[in-house]
């Protein structure tokens, strides 16, 4: 009778599998003891006994065999003539113990134990999701996209557990359906309201740490150390390694033959551009590798004021600034230093700088066009029109327009 109850409890809560056995019995106990303490005032003199495996429980209250008229609390005291009735041996000072049946709590009292027992192990469960992904911050984790909002998306992961992955903290051109598999790490877990709420990250530099994680074994064991990682998200990262063995080269394990690791890591950040570059303490030598693709001719340290004045020769200017300002942006927070790029040699005196053109080219064309290094009228006319259009937002007929205009200066 009490095991069929005690069955229909559990099959209530089969789903909370990350309780353990120890622990479900134990709130077990505690509500039934809650529910004593509301029957006889006290529990001290009951005991409870539970088997989860069978899913069964036995309540005994242990009384004390008290003579005849002397019953002072029947809840903890019973007459010797009851007590015999029970066993003929008991005699006056001994304990005598009796089962308490399920259906005798009354219908009120089983429907709070069930109330309580709901309450407790939502909270159990609640607590128990806070710390297993308190403990995985930083990690990588898959889950399937369960419903896609305009400011998130819910992710369920393999126990069903909800996920948040907000749109700040996604690569600007994902784009994930319902029942899409998605890989992020874990940013902060929270509670609101006493719920965790689990934020996601695909933007985050330990999204790009654990990619290589996985992609690059080197780096997995230890014997490649990732000293930093910078990213704009969906554009460009810049990842700076080094290893304590001389025989690996961390710059070509990273990237594999031909490219074989980092294009898989590449696909997942939806084609954004990483340059992987040997860390040095040299620090000349290391904002020469930031700046990787350009090559830098000469590089001036202020160290005080923490800025590099580098020299390069013209051609290699759009390369060092890149796209939108990109790659020295990502140079300077990787290396620490504010970086401000130069042309090698003397100013050309026949050269003139784009805002002299102020009232023939709107502002916002000329900002585009500093952008990529191009801040002369020259350095605009040494690029064709296909590779400005490559590597600017403007239009084709905006640049032949450009063009026109500053050709016009050197008739």
């Amino acid at each position: 009778m009490n095991s069929m109850n005690l069955i229909e409890v559990f099959t209530e809560f089969k789903e909370f599998k990350s309780i353990d056995r120890q622990t479900m019995m134990r709130v077990l106990e505690d509500v039934f003891r809650t529910i004593l303490k509301k029957k006889y005032g006290t529990d001290e003199h009951c005991d409870v006994i539970i088997n989860i495996d069978k899913g069964d429980f036995e309540i005994w209250v242990n009384k004390e065999i008290v003579p005849d008229g002397e019953v002072e609390d029947p809840n903890i005291e019973i007459a010797y003539s009851q007590a015999v009735k029970i066993e003929p041996d008991f005699e006056v000072g001994e304990d005598v113990s009796e089962e308490i049946k399920f259906e005798d709590f009354g219908r009120r009292n089983i429907l709070s134990l069930r109330q309580n027992l709901i309450s407790r192990i939502l909270e159990l469960e609640k607590d128990q999701l806070y710390k297993v992904y308190k403990d995985r911050i930083g990690d990588i984790i898959t889950g399937e996209v369960y419903q896609v909002w305009k400011k998130e998306i819910l992710i369920l992961d393999d126990d069903g557990n909800e996920l948040i992955l907000p749109k700040s903290e996604q690569i600007p051109s994902d784009y994930f359906k319902k029942g899409e598999p998605v890989r992020a790490v874990v940013a902060k877990v929270d509670m609101r309201n006493s719920t965790p709420v689990i934020i996601l990250s695909r933007s985050a530099p330990e999204f790009l740490e654990r990619l290589f994680e996985l992609e690059v074994p080197e780096v997995f064991d230890g014997l490649i150390t990732i000293k930093k990682i910078v990213r704009v998200p969906g554009e460009r990262a810049k990842v700076a390694v080094e290893s304590y063995d001389d025989r690996i080269d961390p710059v070509g394990a990273c990237v594999g033959m031909k490219g074989s690791r980092i294009h898989g890591i590449v696909r997942e950040l939806r084609n954004e551009n990483i340059d992987v570059i040997n860390y040095t303490n040299n620090m000349q030598l290391y904002i020469q590798r930031a700046l990787s693709p350009a090559k830098i001719t000469s590089v001036e340290l202020l160290e005080e004021e923490e800025r590099a004045n580098v020299y390069l020769k013209n051609d290699q200017v759009s390369l060092a600034i890149g796209k939108g300002g990109f790659n020295i942006k990502l140079a300077s927070r990787l290396t620490g230093y504010e970086i401000d790029v130069y042309r090698e040699g003397a100013e050309d005196v026949e050269d003139v700088d784009l805002e002299e053109f102020a009232d023939e080219i709107d502002s916002w064309i000329i900002d585009e066009l500093k952008a990529i290094g191009c801040d002369s009228a020259k350095s605009v006319l040494e690029l064709d029109v296909a590779e400005l259009i490559k590597r600017t937002d403007l239009e084709e007929e905006t640049i032949r327009e450009v063009f026109k205009i500053l050709e016009s200066e050197f008739e």
